[in-house]
């Protein structure tokens, strides 16, 4: 995945306030570590925008240096930051959708996944990924899922191909419990959730994954992501085709 070091703005500048405020108080890296409980080398990551910091070590940080506030008060603007940078706009943008509709041909959408399930997919990626840097990415994608009890009200439609459900990623133990919690998404009022099944045979969802998102205004988007890359589109003409696609099976669509 892209890197931290690529973002800038709210983690850059979060990092060289904290250097100011450690140099000013006279520690180093290792000294203000121990006095948060994290290593050095996690002070040095936050400090050259390699790595996110989390809450907790942001109001640790804060005490510690006695910073009044000043390095508390990054938290929110560091929310989005924490994401990959290919995925940081439509995070901001699903945060704030009035619905978001998707459809997923390989694994589950972020939004319904476990912290199990996510950690399995993310384990996975090679090259691989150090246990701090996929502890970050977990995190970040179990933050996006308080959008299922947020209000205003967020409507959300999954459409999952059979192939996904079956797939046993992280093993059988982690896949009953992502059943599990599907289920539980489910009875959600503001949630729909169908599955695409494999003899349905040739359809329109073949040619790949896609979300759609209705965001304030009201305005109307299309996400695409695959191998790290992804394309927001606006253009209506295009999202219209990708709405048409979407909901190439007659039974299946937002609010079904």
């Amino acid at each position: 995945m892209a890197g931290i070091g690529q973002s800038a703005g709210a983690a850059r500048y979060f990092g060289e306030l904290l250097r100011s405020f450690r140099k000013s108080r006279g520690l180093t890296q290792a000294q203000l570590g121990d006095l948060v409980h994290v290593s050095g080398s996690y002070v040095s990551a936050v400090e050259t925008c390699e790595r996110i910091p989390s809450p907790e070590f942001i109001a640790a940080a804060d005490e510690a240096l006695d910073a009044g506030g000043l390095l508390a008060i990054a938290t929110e603007h560091l929310a989005h930051d924490r994401y990959p940078a290919f995925f940081k706009d439509f995070a901001k943008l699903e945060a704030e959708a009035l619905s978001v509709s998707s459809y997923s041909t390989h694994m589950l959408n972020g939004l319904l996944q476990t912290e199990a399930y996510a950690r399995a997919v993310i384990d996975c990626e090679y090259p691989p990924l150090d246990e701090e840097e996929i502890d970050r990415l977990v995190e970040a994608r179990l933050a996006r899922q308080p959008l299922f009890v947020r209000k205003p009200t967020c409507l959300l439609h999954f459409e999952i191909e059979e192939t996904v459900l079956r797939q046993r990623v992280g093993g059988s133990e982690v896949m009953l419990d992502q059943y599990d919690h599907l289920q539980r998404c489910s009875q959600m009022r503001n949630v729909s959730l169908q599955v695409m099944p494999t003899d349905r045979g040739a359809h329109a969802g073949l040619n790949g994954p896609m979300t759609l998102i209705e965001t304030p205004g009201p305005k109307h988007l299309a996400y695409l992501e695959i191998q790290e890359t992804s394309h927001l589109v606006s253009d209506p003409d295009d999202v219209a085709r990708y709405a048409q696609r979407y909901c190439d099976d007659p039974d299946s669509g937002p609010g079904t």
